[in-house]
């Protein structure tokens, strides 16, 4: 599917826009790490349009992307923070509003960055989700003012969420699984040097199933 655009503010940013067969159905936002919007992530908004999600992600790096954590790291410090804001705040309200979506709510899926922009968002529009999926992402945040249900996704080697912060979060509607052989990035098939295969279908599996149960479209 092509990518959008939409308008943030006066810019136009672009974003990928999967829609299931059906033509309709719950939407999801996924918000992605700091490599960019890159295929691993518009792939991911295809599978799950293919489970029936209307799925978008937002280019929160206005058209650059990193193939290295060095290259990574150069565009977080050059980015221009309100700006990337307004876009995930844009982002939100165009699948809000987009006439696919059938749910009241919407899901969100966050990777790493993405995990934070998933809770910045919840901060700005409480309401904005019925459920929130976190990967390797804002291990230790307080999430008791939270009222979505929440998954979070963490690996048992990763240097970059240290478990003793994993642990510590908490909440009422929190649920996390911890995979002990995997780490960061292990979800991400196109980071052959930290992607753990069986950590990464069973976190889908309970990705998916989460979104039908907390969304409301289990058995659809």
């Amino acid at each position: 599917m092509p990518m959008i655009s939409f308008l943030a503010g006066a810019h136009d940013r672009t974003g990928y826009l999967a829609t299931p067969a059906s033509g309709s159905g719950a939407g999801v936002l996924v918000l992605h790490a700091w490599w960019g919007l890159t295929p691993f992530f518009t792939r991911l908004c295809d599978r799950l349009a293919d489970e029936g999600f209307v799925a978008f992600a937002p280019d929160l790096h206005h058209g650059r992307s990193a193939a290295t954590i060095d290259e990574a790291k150069v565009i977080l410090a050059e980015r221009d923070f309100p700006a990337v804001q307004e876009t995930a705040l844009a982002a939100l309200e165009f699948l809000r509003r987009h006439q696919a979506v059938k749910s009241d709510q919407l899901g969100a899926v966050g990777f790493s960055m993405g995990a934070a922009f998933a809770l910045l968002l919840q901060d700005h529009a409480s309401d904005a989700f019925a459920a929130i999926v976190m990967f390797y992402g804002q291990s230790g945040a307080d999430l008791t003012h939270v009222h979505a249900a929440v998954l979070g996704h963490y690996g048992g080697t990763d240097d970059w969420e240290p478990l003793d912060h994993v642990r510590q979060m908490q909440g009422d509607t929190v649920t996390t699984h911890i995979y002990p052989h995997a780490g960061h990035w292990f979800f991400e098939d196109d980071r052959p040097d930290h992607f753990h295969e069986e950590a990464a279908a069973l976190a889908w599996d309970r990705t998916v199933d989460f979104l039908r149960v907390t969304m409301g479209t289990a058995g659809k």
